[in-house]
């Protein structure tokens, strides 16, 4: 059975097995105070550009959406995201669950159109009763987004400024970043990045990884952060599991070679469909493809390979969701094309 259904079905790259198993009977000290943490946050400061930035690292996605944004807002504001946002969708209420509302704006393609996010906050500081309404504290984006698309470096640059015009943290949820900045559509470094937001990610568990992601604040993280991590119960005591794999992800760019694998995989996946006259519901240039299936389609299609059904599309048709990974291989899609009846 061919698989297709996510991009963290396999365990984790060879290189970051090897470094766990060299460094698996060293005893070191709890919670990230390694010296295999020090060098994966000095590494990832020197790609991020930012080496008077902070790093910590937290075991999954949802953990850390929760525990940063708790981390910046007050109890009164909510973190602004467009309605097709992670955190608005696919995280179980988790905001919500801390005490924060997740206050939506309309989803274009997965994005947020940066003067919608002006004209609502805008909107939000005329209503003469705002004083009695959650107050936007953060603007949470994605990249890439859910839908597989990318913002521009100039609608990055739009949101950043409408945000820090109104006092408000820009936060980039990076869960297939290395998807996104290694896609050809990409216009934007991991540096450029960087400068224009307060905090994003690096993802590990969806881009290599066994589990983690990279927490980077480029200009200094909120007071006490790491005790706030503790706090809602994100910090390992072994914080050398994710130092160690980051470690080993950011050495001879290995994050950023793997990342672009998965881009060339998907990139052939989406002509295979092409090819064989089925429509792509979003033109996504990451790992992420979406596809036009009829139900009968589908369930033939379902006999030889997993993937994920989306959302309804009109009456007998839906849209499923293709995502390669890392370690997707060519013999992998030759076999999808060869299963897949041509329409």
């Amino acid at each position: 059975m061919l698989f297709f259904v996510n991009d963290y079905g396999e365990g984790a790259h060879e290189a970051i097995l090897a470094h766990l198993a060299e460094t698996n009977r060293e005893h070191l000290m709890g919670y990230g105070s390694d010296p295999y943490t020090a060098q994966a946050k000095e590494k990832i400061l020197a790609a991020a550009g930012c080496p008077g930035g902070d790093v910590f690292f937290i075991s999954g996605g949802t953990q850390t959406n929760e525990t940063v944004i708790s981390a910046y807002l007050r109890s009164y504001e909510g973190a602004v995201a467009c309605s097709t946002g992670h955190i608005a969708c696919h995280e179980a209420g988790a905001i919500e669950h801390s005490g924060h509302k997740v206050l939506t704006i309309p989803g274009h393609a997965g994005k947020m159109v940066p003067a919608e996010l002006e004209a609502y906050l805008a909107a939000y500081y005329a209503d003469g009763n705002h004083e009695h309404m959650v107050f936007p504290g953060l603007v949470y984006i994605s990249y890439p987004t859910e839908y597989g698309t990318l913002y521009t470096k100039e609608e990055l640059t739009e949101i950043s400024r409408i945000a820090h015009a109104y006092h408000l943290p820009l936060y980039v949820d990076g869960a297939r970043l290395g998807y996104g900045l290694m896609s050809p559509a990409s216009d934007i470094t991991l540096p450029e990045l960087s400068a224009l937001c307060d905090v994003f990610y690096i993802g590990g568990t969806k881009v290599g990884a066994l589990c983690g992601e990279a927490v980077v604040f480029p200009h200094g993280a909120p007071a006490h952060f790491l005790t706030h991590v503790k706090q809602h119960g994100a910090l390992l005591a072994k914080g050398r599991l994710l130092g160690v794999q980051f470690d080993a992800l950011f050495t001879d760019d290995l994050y950023f070679k793997i990342s672009a694998h998965a881009i060339q995989m998907a990139m052939k996946l989406k002509q295979v469909f092409l090819d064989k006259g089925y429509p792509l519901f979003i033109d996504s240039p990451t790992n992420q493809q979406f596809v036009i299936l009829t139900k009968a389609e589908a369930e033939e299609i379902a006999k030889h390979a997993q993937f994920e059904v989306w959302e309804p599309h009109g009456p007998d048709a839906m849209v499923v969701r293709f995502a390669v990974s890392w370690a997707t291989e060519d013999a992998d899609i030759d076999a999808l094309a060869a299963i897949l009846p041509k329409k």
